[in-house]
Formats: structure tokens, C-alpha cells, sequence
């Protein structure tokens, strides 16, 4: 990096921060609501511009354009199912949790279930934002620094995570969603600088050339729907992956996909607390299309340049910079070979930027990152302060209280997820990997989730025993038939347990007088949000339709 790029990238974390203090400290929080929601008042368009930066991070920026690397546009169907997902979640969640005023997920299952399943997922949902989320964003942050800056892995992530801590702790969710703009306006920026740069290089200089090129040169990487046996990922040491494995056709896209993206987008508490913070159902819903239409032009700079470096390693010489940065020198049975690492692209394509474009599009990687560590920090603080810490250890706390309890909380969470991170070092594609491991999870929750708001009648001991059995019962899939796509574990998994929850709701009882269910007025979308939910559902056809 050259002075240029250093100057950009530490006047950009100062001027993160010094935002983020002033807008916490600007006005004297009143109160719990305040802090953790925004006091109800978050603008749509800061709601969607906070759960796109909340939502891009390493895993995308690094982990995603790996992926494209090693299975191509296929993997962009986690971006695209998104934006169908944000519209579902905008027309049939959120009447039930703005109609209940909740201001959590576990909130939620309470108000449905009772206090057991709701204890529950907050302490589960505590560990998996600390041990999983927040680690695995600072690993693959600081991996990057590491590659890119010159820095060590223990300094890469404690830098990403003091600038976290800085300014998410001060002013909770007003100062993370604000700041939000800005990390969306510089990631985007970056973002489109490293697809600008990777494109030319494969098309002398030319953008859509070197669009063309890559269809040319890697025409396997230009379908969405994969077949099985159609195309393998060599990693240079005579492994052989069928990437079909990964993203199984149309029933992993329109089955497992939908499974996955419901449970992120609307039963997740760092994603959904945005739109907790609106004023008004009609505010979310805005905020949720803004999001989905950011959404369709994600790929273009998480997947885009996984697949242009890929063209220019297929075509670079054994001994050039490119193919050493995207490879490792490893001894399989004793023979020395080069292993190729996908999850090496991205930071392959900023090495390749000039000087002041590196610098620019390094800000932007550190804007995902930060913001990202920031929204699972302050979410997990919401759910330790007003779930566990104001309704099980000490229901009489004072506001105060309540708001010292949730700074702590988020700083402590911040802490444990930068101790836990160097541990991941040696993490396979990183972005499965992730997903992988989260379908362990998302059919129990989300088959919980969808029973709350389809049945009339529900048994608590059934909900708990849904969110419990979830990880053995996929884990004994995997290892019962180890060679069957995890989305289909995922698609099983929640048929299973969606079921037993139907056959439970014959024994269980009405829902609770905490438990209102939104009257058909709720579900009524204005015509803003009609018009661009039928917008956003064209451009979805017409792109499924091109690169099927």
C-alpha cells in the first residue's frame, strides 16, 4: 500500500467514527427505546441502507467472491432469493411484529409461546452472534488487512474491532443505521472500483469486453441452475468437487434458498431490528424494497470479480503474481503442490488496484466489515438487556441501568467475538463453510417462526423441542449421508420439524392475550410498495430467464 492508500483508509476510519460519536452523543438518550430502537424513528431509507450495510461483510466481499471464483454466478442466488425473501418478509412478517410492538425476536416467540422458548433462543441466538457472526466477520477482516496491509491477523481484527466498539457502543442503533449511509455509499464505491479494475484487465481496457471475456472464457460460471456432474472445482492437488454440491439445482434456488433467506432476513434480530425502528409498518415495508432493489445489483461486486479472477488465473503464467497470491504450497502424500484458495481472490484483485483506487476499495471492505460488527454487537446487546438481563435477572432496572447494561453488553460481545476469531484460520471456502454451518440452524428456527404466524393453536414444549433437535437431527443427516447437499439437509430438516409443529398445534392451546394477530388491513401494502414488489419480481424473472 502507498501513503495514498494509508491516508485514505485512516481519514475514512476517522471520519467513521467521529460520525458515529456525534450521532450518539448529539442527543441525550431518554431511555432503553432510545438505544437499541431508535426510539421508533428511523427513516425507510436509513432502514434499508442499514440492512444492506449490516448484510454485506467479509462473508460476502471475500467469502462470495470465492465462490464466484470456484462455482460462478450461481452463488449469486443468495443476493437475488434475498431480494424475493425482503418482499415476503415486508407483506406477511412484519404486520405480526408491529401489530404486537415487539422490539426483539425472543420477544416474539414470548408473546407466542411463552417464557421457555423464549430463554431459549436468547441465550442460543447470544452464542451464535458472539461465537459464529461476530468471529467470523473479524477473521476474514482481518485476513484481508493481513494480506493487503502488511498487518498481522491479531492487529487486522483488533483494529476492525475498536472501530467497531468506538462508535457502536455510544449511540446504539441511531448511530449504526446513520452511519450505515455512509459505509453503503463507500462499500459501493469500492466495490464497483474493484469490478471496474478486474474487468478491464481481462478486457484490455475495456468493461464490457472484458464482460464478454469472462462468458467466453468461463461459460460454466454463467448459469444459475446447476446440474449435478456438469462442472467440478480442481484445486490443483487432485481434489474434485462437484459444485452442484454446494447450490443443488432449482431445489436448492426455490426450495433451501427460501428456508435460509426467510429465517436471515425476518427472524434474525441484527437484520430485522432495523425495521423494528420505524415508525410505522408503512416506513419498514419502504425500507425493505430499498433493500431488495439493492439487492439485484449485489452481485455485480461480491460475484463479478470471484469469476474475472478466475479468467485471469486460467490464463496467467504459472509464475506470476496471480496465480502466487491464489495459491498455497502444500504436500499431499508427500508430493509438494500448489493448492488453489478461492477465498484468496478479492484480496488478489485490491493487490492489483492503483494506488488511491486500493486505498478507496480497502475503506470500503473495512465499511462492510465495521458495519456489520457493529449491528451484531448492538443486537446482541438488545437481546441480553431487554430479554434475559430486564426480564429474568433484575425486572425492577431502571432505565439507566438498562442502558449501561446494553453498552456493556455490546462491548463485551465485540470482545468475545475478536478473541474467538484467530481460531477460524483454518477455514476451508469460507462462505459455505458459513452457510453450511448456519443450516444447522435456520430450519428449527424458522419452522418456529412461520407456526407462530400460520396456527391457530400451539404447544410451548413442541416449539422448544423444534429449536433443540434442530442441530442433532441435521447433524445425523450429514454423517447418515455424508455426500447429500446441505440445502437439501436444510429442506428435510424444516419439513420435519414444520411438521411435528402442525401435528402439536391439535394439543396445544389458543395464542396468549399478549398475542394479537394482525386483521387483513395489515396486509395490504400501499401501492408504492405494490408497484415495487412487481418491479422487483420482473427483474428477478428476466434475470433467471438470461442465465439460467
Amino acid at each position: 500500500m502507498t501513503s495514498l492508500d494509508i491516508t485514505i483508509v485512516v481519514l475514512y476510519f476517522i471520519l467513521l467514527i467521529a460520525v458515529g460519536l456525534w450521532l450518539g452523543f448529539r442527543r441525550r438518550m431518554k431511555g432503553s427505546a432510545e438505544y437499541f430502537l431508535a426510539g421508533h424513528s428511523l427513516p425507510w431509507w436509513a432502514i434499508g441502507a442499514s440492512m444492506i450495510a449490516a448484510n454485506i461483510s467479509a462473508e460476502q466481499f471475500i467469502g462470495m467472491s470465492g465462490s464466484g471464483f470456484a462455482i460462478g454466478l450461481a452463488v449469486a442466488s443468495y443476493e437475488w432469493m434475498a431480494a424475493a425473501a425482503l418482499l415476503v418478509v415486508g407483506w406477511f412478517f412484519l404486520p405480526f411484529f408491529i401489530v404486537n410492538g415487539v422490539n426483539t425476536m425472543p420477544e416474539f416467540l414470548n408473546r407466542r409461546y411463552g417464557k421457555g422458548i423464549s430463554r431459549v433462543m436468547s441465550v442460543f441466538w447470544l452464542a451464535l452472534y458472539v461465537l459464529v457472526n461476530l468471529s467470523s466477520v473479524l477473521y476474514l477482516g482481518g485476513l484481508t488487512l493481513a494480506t493487503t496491509a502488511g498487518l498481522t491477523l491479531m492487529q487486522g481484527i483488533a483494529l476492525l474491532a475498536g472501530v467497531g466498539l468506538l462508535y457502536s457502543v455510544a449511540g446504539g442503533l441511531r448511530s449504526v443505521a446513520f452511519t450505515d449511509i455512509l459505509q453503503v455509499a463507500v462499500l459501493t464505491l469500492g466495490g464497483l472500483a474493484v469490478t471496474y479494475t478486474a474487468l478491464t484487465l481481462v478486457g484490455n481496457g475495456s468493461v464490457w469486453e472484458g464482460f464478454l471475456s469472462l462468458m467466453r472464457n468461463a461459460p460454466q460460471h454463467f448459469h444459475t441452475i446447476l446440474e449435478k456432474g456438469r462442472y467440478f472445482f480442481e484445486d490443483g492437488c487432485g481434489s474434485r468437487h462437484d459444485v452442484w454440491q454446494d447450490i443443488p439445482g432449482e431445489w436448492g434456488v426455490f426450495g433451501a434458498l427460501w428456508i435460509i433467506n426467510l429465517y436471515y432476513w425476518g427472524c434474525n434480530q441484527y437484520i430485522i431490528q432495523r425495521a423494528l425502528g420505524a415508525p410505522d409498518i408503512r416506513g419498514a415495508r419502504r425500507g425493505l424494497l430499498v433493500a431488495a432493489a439493492l439487492k439485484l445489483f449485489m452481485p455485480l461486486i461480491v460475484v463479478v470479480p470471484g469469476i474475472a479472477a478466475y479468467v485471469l488465473f486460467q490464463q496467467s503464467a504459472f509464475d506470476s503474481p496471480i496465480v502466487q497470491n491464489l495459491t498455497e504450497l502444500h504436500t499431499v502424500q508427500g508430493v509438494p503442490c500448489h493448492v488453489v484458495k478461492p477465498d484468496k481472490a478479492y484480496p488478489t484483485l485490491l493487490g492489483l488496484l492503483p494506488s488511491g483506487l486500493k486505498g478507496l476499495s480497502l475503506a470500503a471492505l473495512a465499511a462492510a466489515i465495521v458495519s456489520s460488527v457493529a449491528s451484531m454487537a448492538n443486537s446482541a446487546s438488545t437481546i441480553f438487556t431487554l430479554d434475559l438481563f430486564k426480564c429474568w435477572i433484575k425486572p425492577s432496572a431502571s432505565e439507566s441501568q438498562l442502558l449501561w447494561v446494553g453498552r456493556t453488553g455490546a462491548a463485551l460481545a465485540i470482545i468475545g467475538g475478536a478473541t474467538v476469531a484467530p481460531s477460524l484460520e483454518k477455514l476451508p471456502q469460507a462462505f459455505q463453510f458459513i452457510q453450511e454451518y448456519s443450516g444447522f440452524i435456520s430450519p428449527g428456527v424458522f419452522a418456529v417462526f412461520l407456526a407462530a404466524m400460520v396456527f391457530r393453536k400451539l404447544w410451548q414444549p413442541a416449539a422448544i423441542g423444534c429449536v433443540v433437535l434442530t442441530v442433532p437431527l441435521s447433524v445425523w443427516l450429514k454423517y447418515q449421508w455424508p455426500e447429500m447437499p446441505f440445502m437439501y439437509r436444510v429442506g428435510i430438516v424444516f419439513l420435519i420439524l414444520f411438521c411435528c409443529m402442525g401435528l402439536s398445534s391439535f394439543y396445544g392451546t389458543e395464542s396468549s392475550e399478549n398475542f394479537r394477530i394482525p386483521d387483513g388491513s395489515f396486509f395490504q401494502g400501499e401501492s408504492f410498495f405494490r408497484r415495487g414488489t412487481l418491479l422487483i419480481l420482473t427483474v428477478l424473472a428476466v434475470l433467471y430467464a438470461v442465465f439460467w
